[in-house]
């Protein structure tokens, strides 16, 4: 397998917030980054936000505008999936739904590279299965990724069955390479962020839901009383309630507890498509 380089693209699927945010510090890193979405509005509107985001930093002095304009220019929005020919790492970020990531993968899957890294950014699913959809289940892994990207400095790889040692040291340096922390996980239902993560959402949601206390109060006694950054009812905000509901799912089917079953209002907040900051609200409104 040949080293990662900066002279071999990325290849990303998915224009949404996590995947523009991969491609921003990609292509912030000095790579050179091709994106493909199914729907070429979501293309517009990634490009547009990595704009709005670079622009903000030359503002506040952390790049300048040449560094501005060097990284846009490293973004090619691609029309279909057989233009990722020359990659050196495809990354997948759509919905977590296992055959949305499945059918990509059997998209992209002939026309990779034989000694491409594919790689799954979803934070639930098993890296085992999605990597049997692949000929090369040596060269899949994943790549959890959190929200906001181009902000968090944590990447949770996780280990597939077959997922050779030499992957995983590639996507490790690479995940440095654009500023990232790398921690290892093994393929388990939620690995270890969302395995801990969800069930304290869920039990935020079911504290609201009991009539406990207000969000506010929920969130602001675990800011204040557990020293976290955000509260858990604003930080599923931020995830997606439709996300935190399928994370939850995953969980629960696949660990067969009732601990991880998704709480009513959670499951009711999603059928009214109250989402969170995507949809302008969730448990709090936005702007």
């Amino acid at each position: 397998m040949s080293a990662i380089d900066k002279s071999k693209p990325i290849g990303v699927v998915g224009a949404g917030a996590m995947g523009r945010g991969i491609v921003q510090i990609f292509a912030q890193s000095g790579f050179d980054v091709m994106v493909h979405d199914a729907s070429a509005a979501a293309i517009d509107s990634a490009i547009a936000t990595i704009n709005k985001l670079l622009e903000r930093s030359v503002t506040k002095e952390r790049i300048t505008a040449d560094q501005k304009s060097a990284t846009l220019m490293r973004i090619t929005p691609i029309n279909d999936v057989s233009e990722f020919k020359p990659v050196q790492l495809f990354i997948e970020a759509a919905s977590e739904k296992p055959e949305v990531k499945k059918n990509i993968f059997k998209a992209v899957d002939d026309v990779l590279p034989s000694d491409a890294i594919r790689a799954t950014n979803t934070s639930s699913i098993s890296i085992t299965e999605l990597a049997a959809i692949t000929k090369t289940p040596e060269l899949f892994i994943g790549m959890h990724f959190f929200n906001p990207v181009p902000v968090m400095k944590l990447v949770e790889i996780v280990m597939g069955l077959e997922t050779s040692e030499a992957t995983y040291e590639k996507v490790h340096a690479l995940a440095e390479a654009v500023g990232k922390t790398p921690l290892r996980a093994n393929d388990h239902p939620g690995f270890v962020s969302n395995r801990i993560l969800m069930p304290m959402i869920n039990e935020a949601i079911l504290c609201l839901q009991d009539g406990v206390a207000t969000p506010e109060a929920i969130d602001g006694i675990m800011q204040l009383g557990m020293a976290h950054p955000m509260g858990p009812l604003r930080l599923a905000d931020l995830i997606g309630l439709d996300v935190c509901y399928d994370i939850l799912n995953v969980l629960h089917r696949d660990l067969g507890e009732d601990k991880y079953r998704p709480a009513p209002l959670l499951r009711k907040m999603v059928l009214a498509g109250r989402l969170g900051n995507k949809t302008k609200q969730g448990f709090y409104k936005y702007e």
